[in-house]
């Protein structure tokens, strides 16, 4: 049977992983931050537990709990836990980017050495870490979780060439527009780090706030979660993963015009995206 640790699971793409890999036969140990959070998944027959990426205790003592549930075998990591803080890059105060970092960041690197550490003496592993066309581009207003996401790309690239030879695979998923709930994650982070009464983006912010609380898909091309699992499959199985796997049309748009296209030309192509 092969195993699975997976963040993120109370929604979303998370939960689409979880619940798939379950029903693959999968032995999976999903993580989520709220005891609310557990029954959905347990109900499902998931083993779930509470780890906090942006608690340094937290993580070591959920790694743990997961390794022993698991039988000391960690075949995959899905780093998925994430959440995106809007707002312009002059408005987000050292505290808002420090939170950004701790759990996109510095919680899934953590846990991701944790992984490799073990996976090291077993001889074997994958990891996955679930990034984005974010990644890759960078779009107008979210600049907190445009950089966390650069910065996994870029630990994700460090280490793949740095495993080598190990039998430790590493590949990166770049999703676009999918279904889940980070809209409203977004929104309850923009309310509590952004204050747009003296902001020079006070316009913009007030059509960000609609965009933010539109119910149902708000930008074109948004696919389910499970597009992105289907990758995640292909990373966990395939004798050999790829690297990257793009995930919706804006992220193959985005990523060829960024190899094609003159710097001016893709600014001006992520402006346009950005004021959608």
């Amino acid at each position: 049977m092969k195993t699975c640790l997976i963040t993120g699971c109370s929604s979303g793409i998370g939960l689409c992983a979880a619940i798939t890999l379950h029903q693959r036969g999968y032995k999976v140990v999903a993580t989520v931050r709220q005891d609310s959070d557990k029954a959905a998944l347990e109900e499902q027959g998931i083993h779930t537990i509470i780890m906090d990426l942006a608690d340094e205790n937290s993580v070591s003592a959920g790694f743990q709990q997961a390794l022993n549930y698991l039988s000391h075998q960690l075949d995959g990591l899905f780093n998925n836990a994430a959440f995106g803080q809007p707002g312009a890059v002059e408005d987000l105060s050292r505290t808002a980017l420090t939170e950004q970092f701790e759990t996109n960041v510095f919680g899934t690197q953590q846990l991701t050495n944790l992984a490799i550490a073990h996976m090291r003496q077993q001889g074997y592993g994958r990891i996955i870490y679930n990034s984005s066309v974010l990644g890759l581009i960078a779009l107008a207003y979210r600049g907190a979780y445009n950089a966390s996401k650069y910065a996994i790309e870029g630990l994700a690239d460090t280490l793949r060439i740095e495993l080598h030879g190990s039998d430790i695979h590493v590949s990166l998923i770049e999703p676009g527009p999918i279904s889940s709930r980070f809209r409203d994650n977004a929104y309850a982070k923009y309310m509590q780090h952004i204050n747009k009464t003296h902001s020079a983006h006070r316009q913009t912010y007030e059509a960000m706030e609609a965009r933010l609380k539109k119910k149902g898909p708000a930008a074109p091309f948004t696919l389910p979660a499970d597009a992105v699992v289907k990758k995640c499959i292909h990373a966990l199985e395939a004798k050999k993963p790829k690297r990257r796997y793009y995930v919706t049309f804006p992220t193959y748009l985005f990523a060829y015009s960024k190899r094609l296209l003159p710097t001016g030309v893709l600014d001006w192509m992520c402006r346009k995206v950005s004021d959608s």
